[in-house]
């Protein structure tokens, strides 16, 4: 049965905090606090566009902010570091007892390209971020050479963990949009992982540029959502994929396209889908890449 969202509205719109969060929210990841309430980090940017994370304690069903942080958690690094021009969150998940989150790191070489790799924060009991080694946590290699973006991990039943990423395989596919595509690895321990597979078939100018999956298991087998752009200038959209298995997928109705009007008219991407009390909820950002904020969906079944 195809899922549909109904939209809960904009419930944060990325207000000016300090000066490294002038803009934006994008990339919300929730982590539950207490009763409904979740700690949502978030990646917000500088005059220079350059992101580091903050965050906002929401409670979710009644859509209140009960605080928001005044300085950045964890800031973009220096000049030749991985993470000199960004930081870009992806999920939160446990190893060996401990919490940890991975992250994009945004690198602009200087007369290069930019580029993308993959960082870890060891998340702290009362909710810290600490870098976890100033390297690339899962860097390029001869599988990923070009770019890396936005990590999801989780557990595997079967024992160890999965990731899903973004891995670039052009620039410039030949209509103007880069080839990016999501990739999966294995993990036995949490902490190496191996890349094995590509995940999402994609169709140049149908649907090439995928970011930031979110995966969850059901009763059916898997689903996951992602941004996507097709390719013929469409700004991104949220795209569902369905698995038997986490190994075969295939492309599935999104349920949820952008709105009529209002801050998620031109765009919606970077999802978030996590369950709280029986319920699939979603947060996701809409115009602008994160610069009006985030706002919730639910699942409709």
């Amino acid at each position: 049965m195809a899922i549909r969202w109904t939209r809960l509205g904009q419930i944060y719109d990325a207000p000016p905090l300090h000066e490294k969060l002038q803009t934006h929210a994008a990339n919300p990841l929730p982590v539950h606090l207490y009763d409904d309430v979740f700690r949502v980090f978030f990646s917000g940017r500088d005059v220079e566009k350059r992101s580091s994370v903050g965050y906002v304690d929401i409670d979710i069903v009644t859509r209140a902010v009960l605080e928001t942080c005044r300085e950045p958690v964890f800031r973009h690094g220096p000049s030749q570091s991985f993470y000199s021009h960004g930081v870009s969150i992806g999920n939160c998940y446990t190893a060996g007892g401990q919490r940890y989150i991975l992250f994009m790191g945004w690198h602009i070489p200087k007369n290069e390209h930019w580029r993308g790799e993959i960082g870890r924060f060891v998340l702290g009991k009362d909710l810290s971020l600490t870098l976890n080694g100033d390297m690339p946590f899962f860097g390029l290699s001869e599988s990923d050479p070009i770019s890396l973006s936005y990590p999801w991990v989780m557990d595997d039943a079967r024992g160890g963990h999965h990731m899903w990423y973004g891995s670039t395989l052009s620039w410039d596919a030949g209509n103007g949009e880069m080839l990016h595509i999501i990739r999966h690895a294995h993990s036995l321990d949490g902490h190496a992982f191996q890349p094995d597979r590509s995940v999402i078939p994609y169709a140049l100018g149908k649907a090439q540029a995928f970011s930031r999956p979110t995966v969850v298991q059901n009763g059916d087998g898997w689903s996951m959502w992602y941004s996507c752009r097709s390719g013929r200038g469409e700004t991104y959209r949220i795209g569902h994929a369905t698995s038997p298995d986490g190994c075969e997928w295939h492309h599935a109705e999104p349920g949820f396209d952008v709105a009529a009007e209002g801050w998620d008219s031109e765009m919606i991407e970077y999802p978030f889908v996590f369950r709280h009390k029986g319920k699939l909820f979603m947060l996701y950002n809409g115009n602008g890449y994160g610069q009006t904020g985030f706002g919730l969906a639910v699942a409709s079944d």
